[in-house]
């Protein structure tokens, strides 16, 4: 297999309604699955969310994460991801998240760590253009002089990568750290002690509405590497269901760590 550019494969987006975010979940597996197949290009998906959520990773214990009670008195549904990494805070208005499925090949070669950087270059280069000097803080962090702004993670399966960022637009900290167990107890995956790494999100640095952002992260994407717009078809968006209710939505898929 020979290593390709981004500027090889003919780049699709998909950028749609509010989802649910267990349905959010099965489509980063299903969507992976069908770039790793062929039946689908490579593709840039920007989520836009339903509810509000914790993502936790897929290697982390459920319980030494997330506060379960705080989470649901504030109505926060609590999901499982396919990728490793930390847990995220997610509120709607409030998070900018995009997943690239992409072919093994786009990553050839690379370690880890040079591909978590490859595969956000141009996040970063759109950061700049609206005036956030932003950089890439190993292992899986987007950062600024302001703190942290991102963090990414990844999963490689069936000749597919798929790399998903959640970006902090804005964010109630008091909030997040009573649903998420990391501020308060030294319990997380990487042994941080605290997990108001200081964030400081992009409402602040930018002064510009969430959707400018967006259109902004998907210009430069296209200017850099092409872009269509495309939609999900109907088999993806079935397959997508029925796994968000057998799998995501299982209190075992949950509860799992393997």
């Amino acid at each position: 297999m020979m290593r390709t550019d981004w500027r090889d494969h003919d780049w699709q987006l998909i950028h749609t309604v509010p989802q649910s975010p267990t349905l959010h979940m099965a489509l980063d597996d299903v969507l992976t699955h069908e770039v790793g197949t062929g039946r689908r290009t490579p593709t840039l998906r920007i989520w836009e969310w339903a509810a509000p959520a914790v993502v936790i990773g897929r290697f982390q214990s459920l319980r030494n994460e997330v506060d379960a009670a705080a989470a649901q008195r504030h109505g926060i549904e609590v999901v499982r991801r396919v990728s490793g990494g930390g847990a995220m805070f997610i509120e709607p208005g409030n998070t900018i998240t995009y997943s690239i499925y992409a072919p093994l090949s786009l990553i050839k070669g690379l370690s880890f760590q040079e591909s978590y950087a490859f595969m956000d270059a141009w996040v970063i280069e759109a950061l700049g253009e609206l005036g956030i000097k932003a950089w890439y803080q190993p292992l899986n962090d987007i950062t600024s002089a302001g703190g942290k702004i991102a963090g990414a993670a990844q999963a490689h399966r069936g000749g597919a990568v798929l790399h998903h960022v959640t970006m902090a637009y804005d964010i109630d900290a008091a909030k997040m750290l009573e649903v998420l167990r990391i501020g308060r107890e030294k319990l997380s995956d990487k042994g941080t002690t605290s997990a108001a790494k200081r964030v400081d999100p992009l409402r602040s640095q930018t002064g510009l509405p969430r959707e400018a952002v967006i259109a902004r992260m998907i210009a430069t994407f296209r200017r850099l590497h092409g872009l269509s717009d495309d939609s999900l078809r109907a088999n993806e968006l079935a397959d997508a269901e029925a796994l968000a209710q057998s799998k995501f939505a299982s209190a075992a898929w949950l509860a799992d760590v393997p």
